[in-house]
Formats: C-alpha cells, sequence, structure tokens
C-alpha cells in the first residue's frame, strides 16, 4: 500500500523538525522549562512534543482509509452522525419489573432514544429473590428479575418493536434473552425485529468482574448458543457484547481493556465456528461495550484502532467475506471508575469530556454517567442531565457534521497506528503462551489488571495522576449536600410475592418434564441450550430453577488466586 508522503518529504520534514529544536525550541526552553521531563498518555504511551506529517508516512493509506470502507478505522458507516446520531442509551434498574418500568418512561419522555437495563446482583447470579444469598440485595443495585411476570412488568407499555433494549447481564444472561422472546412472541411481535443486546460476555467475568457461576467451558457453550440461536431467529439483534467496559473497570490501562476484549472475540467466533455456522452468517450482529475514559485522544485513537484491528481479524484469520462482519459497532459508556465524591458537580465536566471523545471515536450508542453515581444509583435529576449532556453534543457542538474529524491528524493517527501494533502483539502472546482460556486459568489477565490498578493507586496517591477536588485543588469547605436515589425497603416482600405466585400457579408436570430435558441438554455439549430454557420460562420456571438445576450437572466456578 501506498503511504502517505515520499520519503524525500519524510527527509525534509525530519530536518525542519530537528532545526526547530535547536532553535526556537532551545530558546524557549532556557526561558521557561516544560513541567515534566516525560509526557505520557494515560495507558503509558510516550508522546512527543508535537506531531507532523512524518510521523504518520508509513501508515499506509489504506489503513486510515474512508469511513464505512474497510478496515473501517474512521467509522463503520459512511455516513455516520450525518444521518442518524448514536443511540443514547441511559442504564435504569432498581427495585422491580414496575419501579424500574417508571424510569424508562421517564427517560423515552426526555428524549432517551434507547433502553439500558441493570440488573440487581441475585439477577446477574442467578438466584431467586427469595434465596437466603439475596437477603438485602434483593432491587438495591438495579432491578429484581425472577421469572417472566418480572419481564412483563418491566417493560410493560413499551413497544419493543421500536426501541432497542439493552440488558446488562453475564452469567445468567441466557435465561433473560428466553423471558425476551417469550414476553415478545406473546405480544404477537416479530422477532426479527426485535432490537438490542444482552451483554454475555462471561469471559471478561473471569478475567475482571468476577460475575460468574459455571465453569469457563459451559458458560463459553452458553454464549455460543446465544450466538447461534439469534443468528437464526433474531437477525437484528445482537447476542452479545462483548466488553472492555469492564475490564478498564476493574483497574486495567486502555490497551488491555482493547486487546484482552479482542481475545475474548476470537475465543466466541472460533466456538461458533465448530457448529458449522459460517462467519458471516454471525458475525454482522456481534456488538461491543467499550469505556472512554480521561484521556481524550487516546481513547478516539483506542477506538479507531479497534475497528482496524476486528476488521482485520475477521477478514485475515476468519475468511468473513461480507463487509458487515467486519465493521466493530461498540456502546460505550463513561468512565464510572473516575467520578468522586468530593466537589461531586465536576463529574459533569468529566462525564461530558468522556461523552465528547465517545463521539469523535465513532460510537452508536453512549450512556453518560450521573454526577451522583460514586453514590448511588443516580436520581432522576442526575440522569436528566446526563442525557442533556449528550443532546448538547448532539444539537449545539456541530461535531456530527463530519464524520471521523479528526482523521488525519497526526498525533490521533500516529497513537491509533500504536495501539493497532501493540493489540497485535498482545494478541500473538496470547496465542503463543497457550491462548486466552488457558491464561485466564493460569491468571494472566488478572495479574496484568491488577498491576495496573496498583500502578495507578500509587500514581493518584502521590499526586502524579491528577485528580480534581481530590489530590488536587482540594477545597475544604463543604459540598452542598446530595440528595441520593432511596432505597425502598418494601421491594423485597413485593419481588418475593410475585416469584411465590408464579411457582404456586405453574402446572407441576410440566415443568418438571423440562427441567429433566433441560439436564439432558446441559449433559450434550451439541445441542443449544436456548430453545429448551424458553420452554421453562414460558412454563413459569424461575430463574433459580434454571440455575441451580445447572449446578448440579456443570458445577461451579472457583478462581485460582495470583499474587
Amino acid at each position: 500500500m501506498t503511504g502517505i508522503i515520499d520519503e524525500k518529504t519524510v527527509a525534509e520534514i525530519q530536518a525542519e523538525v530537528r532545526d526547530w529544536r535547536s532553535k526556537e525550541v532551545a530558546a524557549f526552553l532556557r526561558k521557561q522549562p516544560e513541567r515534566k521531563t516525560t509526557f505520557m498518555t494515560l495507558g503509558d504511551f510516550p508522546v512527543k512534543r508535537t506531531y507532523t506529517a512524518a510521523d504518520v508516512a508509513a501508515t499506509p493509506l489504506g489503513d486510515i482509509g474512508l469511513p464505512g470502507r474497510y478496515p473501517f478505522t474512521r467509522g463503520p458507516y459512511p455516513t455516520m452522525y450525518r444521518s442518524r446520531n448514536w443511540t443514547m442509551r441511559q442504564i435504569a434498574g432498581f427495585g422491580t419489573g414496575e419501579d424500574t418500568n417508571k424510569r424508562f418512561k421517564y427517560l423515552i419522555a426526555q428524549g432517551q432514544t434507547g433502553i439500558s437495563t441493570d440488573f440487581d446482583m441475585p439477577t446477574l447470579m442467578g438466584y431467586d429473590s427469595d434465596h437466603p444469598m439475596s437477603e438485602g440485595e434483593v432491587g438495591r443495585e438495579g432491578v429484581a428479575i425472577d421469572t417472566l411476570a418480572d419481564m412483563e412488568a418491566l417493560f410493560d407499555g413499551i413497544d419493543l418493536e421500536k426501541i432497542s433494549v439493552s440488558m446488562t447481564i453475564n452469567p445468567s444472561a441466557w435465561i433473560l434473552l428466553a423471558m425476551y422472546v417469550v414476553l415478545a412472541e406473546s405480544r404477537g411481535y416479530d422477532l426479527n425485529k426485535l432490537s438490542g443486546t444482552i451483554q454475555a460476555d462471561i469471559l471478561k467475568e473471569y478475567m475482571a468482574q468476577k460475575e460468574y457461576i459455571f465453569p469457563i467451558e459451559p458458560s463459553v457453550r452458553i454464549v455460543r448458543d446465544c450466538i447461534t440461536f439469534a443468528a437464526k431467529n433474531m437477525k437484528r439483534y445482537n447476542p452479545i457484547n462483548i466488553s472492555g467496559y469492564h475490564i478498564s473497570e476493574a483497574g486495567s490501562s486502555p490497551l488491555h481493556e482493547a486487546a484482552f476484549t479482542l481475545a475474548s472475540l476470537i475465543v466466541y467466533v472460533e466456538e461458533v465456528l465448530k457448529t458449522g455456522m459460517s462467519v458471516d452468517e454471525f458475525a454482522p450482529r456481534l456488538g461491543f461495550f467499550f469505556v472512554c475514559q480521561a484521556d481524550f485522544f487516546e481513547e478516539i485513537a483506542k477506538f479507531r484502532a479497534l475497528r482496524r484491528c476486528y476488521a482485520k481479524i475477521m477478514k485475515e484469520r476468519f475468511g468473513a467475506q461480507n463487509p458487515e462482519s467486519m465493521r466493530l459497532r461498540f456502546h460505550c459508556q463513561t468512565a464510572a471508575a473516575s467520578l468522586t465524591k468530593p466537589q461531586y458537580m465536576v463529574n459533569v465536566v468529566r462525564t461530558a469530556m468522556q461523552a465528547l471523545a465517545a463521539v469523535l471515536g465513532g460510537c452508536q450508542s453512549l450512556h453518560t454517567n450521573g454526577y451522583d453515581e460514586a453514590f448511588a444509583i443516580p436520581t432522576e435529576d442526575a440522569m436528566r442531565m446526563a442525557l442533556r449532556t449528550q443532546q448538547v453534543i448532539a444539537d449545539e457542538t456541530n461535531v456530527t457534521q463530519v464524520v471521523d474529524p479528526l482523521g488525519g491528524s497526526y498525533y490521533v493517527e500516529t497513537l491509533t497506528t500504536e495501539y493497532e501494533k501493540r493489540i497485535f502483539e498482545i494478541l500473538k502472546e496470547v496465542e503463543e503462551r497457550g491462548g486466552t482460556l488457558n491464561l485466564i486459568q493460569e491468571g494472566w489477565f488478572q495479574k496484568h489488571i491488577a498491576d495496573f490498578a496498583y500502578e495507578t493507586a500509587l500514581r493518584k496517591q502521590s499526586g502524579e495522576k491528577p485528580v480534581i477536588g481530590v489530590n488536587r485543588l482540594v477545597d475544604n469547605t463543604q459540598d452542598p449536600p446530595i440528595e441520593t436515589h432511596p432505597y425502598d425497603h418494601t421491594t423485597a416482600e413485593r419481588q418475593i410475592a410475585r416469584t411465590q405466585r408464579v411457582r404456586r400457579e405453574r402446572d407441576p408436570a410440566t415443568f418438571d418434564r423440562l427441567i429433566a430435558q433441560l439436564v439432558e441438554v446441559a449433559k450434550d455439549p451439541s445441542e443449544n441450550i436456548m430453545p429448551v430454557t424458553i420452554e421453562l420460562v414460558r412454563a413459569g420456571a424461575t430463574m433459580g430453577d434454571i440455575v441451580e438445576t445447572l449446578k448440579k450437572v456443570w458445577g461451579t466456578y472457583r478462581e485460582t488466586p495470583v499474587y
């Protein structure tokens, strides 16, 4: 491929830069030294004083390309936000289905264009609300979902063919997908018209977030089954959001967030291919979820590099032919870990800067954090401000008028290429060390995340990494009182009553027959677990019924600590 400029021009630019350093720069430094001797991105990439065309000379023009054209560095679609803005998808979830349904309708009335659902810890871990492990946690950090009746309450009065729905759920994701399918069918919807996603990315749980139930192999099988089921029955639905967000929130570097996510991708694609399905049958509906951290240009370069790496992996490694299989599409969330309790209104500024970087990086969907999320679930006021942040970017800044407006920036293009190079170096190392599943068992990913998190904590403690209001510009005056989201202590009682009613009213013979069928399907790794799960939730099975049955077949996972 042809480079951006020829060797003669590169030599001329480099000579001019040397002359500039020896004259203007040297003279200015004698009068006013720079703040430090070494400048680095948040992810520890060294940063030069300035960048020129010589820095991007070795980047092939084809690697930068055009929006909507391979390798999609500049965006997955040719017109991007000139045709439609990203989906504004504020996450919500607390209490019972009815409680969260009210928040959904409030956010839709405020202009939200997609739904994102947060689930409580018992739901995430597959416990029913009346299980002893659920005590004190029902509906506290998300909405409680035990049965199909809860799903009906959650989406009451919301047309699921007209709005996309994201569900942030992992080890028990396939059960919620089954409930969603049964709900849609009961309303007479066409499954092929439903849009949205379940997160379902279980490998990042073993790496980072630690919300897992079963051993790795059956957990990956469940992901495979979700992907193959959706590819055949839900043509517009994303059966997985392969997630770097939680890897980052656990403390990783931006580079490891990107590379580890693509390492998980490779496992999932390989598993689906083993079923005999071709890559172009399912890859167009693979989705991703990334964080947007504080280093503005680094995050933009990260997103651009991820698109390029993904396109090359799908085309060169897996033989994809359809351009839709090579387009990385991603949801983005601003960084919850960057939010602070001291001077909490500064969080509005942090979130706005991160959201702008996500948009300039070409996200397809965006959640902006509430200013009060360092304290509790966000209030309606905080969510309205977070949504308005996106709407200001969309409607007032004009950044949506040009596709990839930072394309061609010497700095951004250099950083994009450097990210691509290092991502592929890490993926190569993963393969040489025995692959992703083997390295999860060894704690390799976990150690890299923990090491960077520890280094970051030390930098914050020393002040090397500035955090306004915490280690920089600390204000000893009292922050204004903040109104936090209250927890309704009747939640568990209301939720448990519905769960127990469903158990009483279901047909025992049908339930027993389907549970026995679930056991047989679970024992045969070639079977798809989705059909029997769909029939179980239709028959009134609870999430706990399904999970506890499978624990007896597959067992549970316990991590070996790595120090």
